[in-house]
């Protein structure tokens, strides 16, 4: 099986047609996008044990929020650890070892009598997090020719998302197991067990990546960089054929050879303009509001259960995980055909018009209910945008822009960012929306909306700086940082 023929030009080299061998690189990438499971499978299923977690170990609302948070202090540190681990031992070693600390992570937070254990094991989990964010994508990207390299990496969004929504559905079914939660022996139930379940069930798909990583090569061009470089022409020939092999090689030399690959060699003033252009679409991809959105639904989700006789909960993980998983998938089909900007550029406007008109109507209407279905209209508009361009673009881009010998290090700097904002988003957003702040007094709870749609008109701004790498080799992209 293999792709369309597509044009393709190495770095100093003469255009030929790439006949993509999708029978061989199919599998290698699904397996890969197994961390994007897992790692949206642990961001997520804190989401239904966390009130059951609440009651049993009896949290305050320092510790309730610690337990939910404290699995983005192991993110940042897996990030930062992921960059030298990945370019001294290679990426795919990283992914395992991303793989390993899922399976201790489901496995000890299901398990514990103490909420400090529990805590441990959820930092271990965000270590797993933080190396799986950044090692798949950039494996995903060396591995794949230029013309399907954006789909490719944009289904891991796909995975990271189907991970979400997998907790959701089985923290929904766990929690009703065992008959109504209104019930009091169901209660019980789920205050000791539930989310023993809940946390354990990520153990098989963790098993299931570290096995399934075995037998997948590594990446071609850190096989080169390493100069193991009759693996690395073996691999590339599976991918592509004999002469994109040649070519190819021939262009990560070429590149390798401008390259340190040291800290130094990042912040020299050559990578400069990548590396702000990536940490700035990091933090921009969380302060737009995604990670917070939560919060604003569930209100109307619950409004529109008491008329539809719906369970919010159920109705809530449907609408908002099925738009974004509809509009990723519609952002893996286009990505390399319209290319990256276009798709960054509508998206960030969608995005920002949602947000102004929640936020219009949070502040002007007395009765939220009186516009439900408007304000459904645009939370899913605002999904969907997201997972059309910010969400799945965003790694895309920074899996493409940074070279090969210090991507590992640039990409965790990126990340690092990235989950810093995550965190600091998730703390103003309670304080902004708090029913004694000013804010509220003065917006009615549209403030934070204002504020996300603000950074939309940012972002939207900031993609005319960031060249368009459609069709582009990683050597090509290389070389036009080198020329600037």
């Amino acid at each position: 099986m293999t792709t369309p023929s597509a044009q393709f030009q190495p770095t100093g080299g003469a255009s030929l047609v790439v006949r993509t061998r999708l029978a061989y690189l199919l599998p290698i990438c699904l397996v890969a996008t197994l961390g994007g499971l897992l790692f949206g499978f642990d961001t997520g299923v804190i989401s239904g044990a966390i009130e059951p977690l609440t009651a049993r170990f009896g949290l305050s609302d320092f510790m309730k929020g610690w337990a939910s948070g404290c699995v983005l202090i192991g993110c940042a540190a897996g990030v930062l650890l992921v960059g030298p681990i990945s370019d001294r031992f290679g990426r795919r070693l990283a992914m395992f070892l991303a793989a390993a600390m899922f399976l201790a992570s489901a496995i000890g937070t299901a398990l514990p009598n103490d909420i400090v254990t529990f805590i441990i094991f959820r930092i271990i989990g965000g270590l797993g997090i933080g190396i799986a964010s950044i090692s798949t994508p950039m494996y995903i990207a060396e591995i794949t020719p230029a013309h399907i390299r954006g789909r490719m990496v944009a289904v891991n969004q796909i995975a990271i998302v189907g991970g979400i929504a997998l907790t959701s559905f089985l923290n929904y079914f766990i929690a009703h197991a065992k008959g109504d939660p209104a019930d009091p022996l169901v209660q019980a139930w789920l205050t000791e067990t539930s989310w023993r379940w809940m946390f354990g069930s990520g153990i098989l798909p963790a098993v299931l990546f570290a096995l399934l990583l075995i037998p997948i090569p590594e990446s071609p061009r850190w096989l080169i960089e390493k100069k193991h470089e009759d693996k690395a022409r073996r691999i590339l020939e599976k991918v592509g054929g004999p002469e994109f092999a040649r070519q190819e090689f021939d262009s990560i030399k070429t590149a390798l050879s401008q390259e340190k690959g040291t800290w130094g060699e990042l912040f020299s003033g050559k990578l400069m303009v990548p590396l702000v252009i990536g940490i700035v679409l990091a933090v921009l991809q969380q302060v737009t509001g995604i990670n917070v959105f939560m919060y604003f639904g569930a209100t109307i989700f619950k409004t529109m259960s008491s008329s539809t006789g719906v369970d919010a909960g159920l109705l809530q993980q449907i609408i908002i995980n099925g738009a974004c998983v509809l509009f990723t998938v519609i952002a893996i089909a286009s990505v390399d055909k319209w290319g990256r900007k276009p798709l960054m550029h509508v998206g960030a406007a969608g995005m920002g018009i949602s947000l102004v008109a929640m936020g219009v109507m949070a502040q002007t209407l007395t009765d939220p209910t009186a516009a439900s279905g408007w304000m459904l209209f645009f939370i899913v508009l605002y999904i969907g945008c997201f997972g059309l361009s910010v969400g799945p673009v965003t790694w895309v881009i920074l899996a493409e822009i940074f070279p090969t010998g210090v991507r590992g290090r640039a990409l965790g700097l990126a990340t690092f960012f990235l989950w810093t904002a995550d965190y600091a988003v998730t703390q103003t957003f309670p304080m902004m929306d708090a029913k004694s702040s000013w804010f509220v007094a003065h917006f009615n709870h549209a403030f934070p909306f204002y504020v996300y749609a603000f950074f939309c008109l940012v972002l939207f701004v900031v993609m005319f700086f960031v060249p368009e790498t459609k069709g582009k080799s990683l050597e090509q992209i290389e070389q036009f940082w080198h020329k600037q």
